[in-house]
């Protein structure tokens, strides 16, 4: 097992607490650290969606599944004192820019509040080696470019959501020089920060993104309304940041401040395509049920072109994208085909983590 990126040999038995479990992204998220050998325990609000998931692919089944809030602070801070966690992976968010117009307050408490929650509470308790915060690749000042973003670009965001991501990035840093440097009482915790970009792939329901609008109105048999087609976004399946995170835990625990920075996880820069491109794609690979119209009406302010700059994890972490745009597609329509006839998703599920990990031992040099 020398030089996986993904070592299942170091996941084997590590006690690992991951917020947002029950979500699109915690739920894949889960499943794979299960797959590998780790001790889940999960902390989370209830799935926001039905379907979900979460649900349908049984995810709860070889884990510990805790329902909570993030920013609860007694109920997290009493979690992960008597769970003791070695790794910690905060994935809770409200993760929907157009969501965090309708409830600017709630996205600031979940996105900052609960980033400083989740932090406070680790400082709080022996035994945490690393933390991993998740933002997101809309934490940057989006000056509409072509350049990439780079981690050392100025933090911003013109909606509640992105700028609540740019926050949870200094909370995060903040934290990280305040208390868990060496030059602090704890500088055994390493923490780092993952920003992604778009993440694609089966079993996300949530509202107002491309692919489960797309598959919703395809299963249902009528059209999806589509939203500023030219915009331009870093498209990546999930796997392919969730293995960033993984990667950025194991370093994180065996090497700790060097590597205790933000990482960008996004894709090779080809595959940041329109909105347009992808969902003609998607309709050939589904088939004839894919169809829909653009709305041309007046809409909440929304990044138009958007790329990420995974140069540093490429050289430092040896971590790179082993899924293409048609590949990550191509899954997430063979997900979304056997949800349509019935078929289990667990088994899905852990098969293409399973593919994916292979490609991944493959192509390690």
């Amino acid at each position: 097992m020398e030089g996986l990126e993904v070592n299942p040999e170091f996941w084997s038995h590590k006690r690992v607490l991951l917020t947002g479990h029950t979500g699109f992204k915690g739920s894949w998220l889960a499943l794979w650290l299960q797959n590998l050998g780790a001790e889940v325990v999960g902390y989370s609000l209830v799935p926001p969606t039905q379907p979900n998931l979460f649900d349908l692919a049984r995810v709860s089944e070889h884990m510990q599944s805790v329902v909570g809030d993030v920013r609860e602070f007694a109920v997290l801070e009493r979690v992960i004192q008597t769970q003791r966690p070695s790794i910690v992976i905060h994935l809770a968010a409200q993760a929907l820019v157009r969501q965090s117009y309708h409830d600017p307050l709630g996205t600031y408490a979940t996105n900052i509040l609960g980033t400083a929650h989740l932090l406070e509470a680790v400082r709080r308790t022996d035994g945490v080696r690393a933390v991993v915060i998740v933002t997101s690749d809309k934490c940057y000042e989006n000056r509409e470019v072509l350049q990439p973003y780079r981690e050392s670009d100025p933090m911003g965001g013109f909606d509640p959501y992105s700028s609540s991501k740019g926050c949870a990035e200094l909370v995060t840093a903040a934290y990280r020089n305040s208390f868990f440097s060496h030059a602090n009482k704890r500088p055994g915790v390493a923490v780092a920060t993952a920003r992604s970009g778009n993440v694609i792939g089966g079993g996300d329901w949530a509202d107002d993104r491309l692919i489960p609008d797309l598959m919703r109105a395809a299963l249902e048999h009528r059209e999806a309304t589509i939203r500023n087609p030219e915009a331009v976004r870093p498209w990546q399946h999930v796997l392919e940041p969730l293995g960033g995170y993984l990667l950025l835990a194991q370093k994180l625990y065996e090497h700790g401040p060097l590597y205790a920075q933000s990482w960008n996880f996004g894709p090779n820069e080809e595959e940041a395509k329109p909105v347009s491109w992808v969902v003609e794609r998607l309709a050939q690979l589904w088939g004839a049920d894919v169809r829909w119209n653009v709305d041309r009406g007046e809409h909440p302010h929304e990044a138009r072109y958007l790329r990420l700059d995974s140069a540093k994890a490429r050289e430092q972490l040896r971590w790179q994208p082993r899924w293409n745009l048609d590949r990550a597609l191509e899954a997430t329509v063979t997900w979304y085909k056997a949800y349509q006839v019935g078929q289990e998703t667990r088994p899905l599920v852990l098969e293409q983590i399973h593919s994916y990990q292979k490609m991944l031992e493959l192509l390690t040099v």
